[in-house]
């Protein structure tokens, strides 16, 4: 069995669904089903149960999957390790959304650079859409995001940095005639949010969610054209400043979160540094 066959494998394991194995990996759907019934023939049983609905594991192709994944999960992070090793320093490679987020936390690279002398660090943007697809495809070892992430594949670690919430209204918005807004107006109109926002108020009001965007610059045109509003990070009020946008604080809602995530079998000493380095 070629590596590549049992990266595909463990993959289509754990997201059961060919097309969503193919986006992952970047491979044709084709190559998925090809190697999974390649693989089939080689055991000589089915792995999967298929029908037109679902896909699912046989009993075989759980035991299959559960005495491979750990042994590819050491594989994968001997040849890292190796990599870095021939490099002669170690290499950080850490994902944020946006620019934002990395200067909020580059406190953290600064402790883990000092900490490792000749260190490299490589940061990567994290796509808006799907900010974990750099995790789950090895690009990156950890991801500085929004909290809280309820992925059953990721582990959360520190917060290296809170701060307070702020509303993005167009200028001529109803809102700025307020000083301030609370959750409960978010009910007034449409909302832009991260995935793990609650669609209702504080009081039981439906809060009608925007459409999604591929990068942070759409929702904010978004906004500015009255399209919706939406809450960012007290940072974006000096970070994004447009001339159709006008900020407003939050009252009634937590501390914005920002926490580093890994997958749950990708913690590697390099992560555990910076995991040290963000505490």
């Amino acid at each position: 069995m070629e590596r590549r066959d049992l990266e595909v494998f463990l993959t289509l394991a754990e997201e059961l669904h060919s097309s969503r194995t193919a986006e992952r990996l970047h491979v044709s759907q084709a190559l998925v089903s090809q190697t999974a019934k390649r693989l089939e023939r080689h055991i000589g049983a089915p792995l999967f149960d298929r029908t037109s609905r679902r896909v699912a594991l046989t009993p075989i192709g759980r035991g299959l999957r559960d005495d491979l994944a750990p042994a590819y999960r050491r594989i994968a992070e001997g040849v890292a390790r190796a990599r870095e090793s021939a490099r002669g320093t170690a290499l950080l490679r850490v994902g944020f959304e946006a620019p934002a987020p990395a200067d909020l936390v580059a406190p953290v690279l600064d402790v883990f650079r000092a900490r490792h002398p000749g260190s490299a660090v490589r940061v990567r943007e994290a796509a808006f859409r799907d900010p974990f697809a750099l995790l789950r495809d090895g690009e990156i070892h950890v991801l500085v995001t929004l909290f809280p992430v309820v992925e059953p594949d990721l582990a959360s670690g520190p917060v290296p940095h809170e701060e307070p919430l702020v509303l993005a209204v167009a200028d001529g918005h109803p809102f700025t005639g307020q000083r301030e807004v609370t959750r409960d107006d978010l009910a007034r109109d449409t909302v832009f949010k991260a995935a793990y926002w609650r669609d209702a108020t504080p009081a039981g009001l439906p809060v009608a969610r925007g459409r999604d965007h591929a990068t942070f610059q759409e929702p904010l045109t978004a906004v500015a054209d009255g399209e919706g509003v939406c809450p960012l990070g007290e940072h974006a009020v000096g970070y994004f400043t447009r001339p159709r946008i006008a900020f407003l604080p939050i009252r009634d809602v937590p501390r914005l979160r920002w926490g580093a995530v890994w997958p749950e079998s990708g913690e590697t000493g390099v992560v555990r540094e910076f995991a040290a380095a963000a505490r």
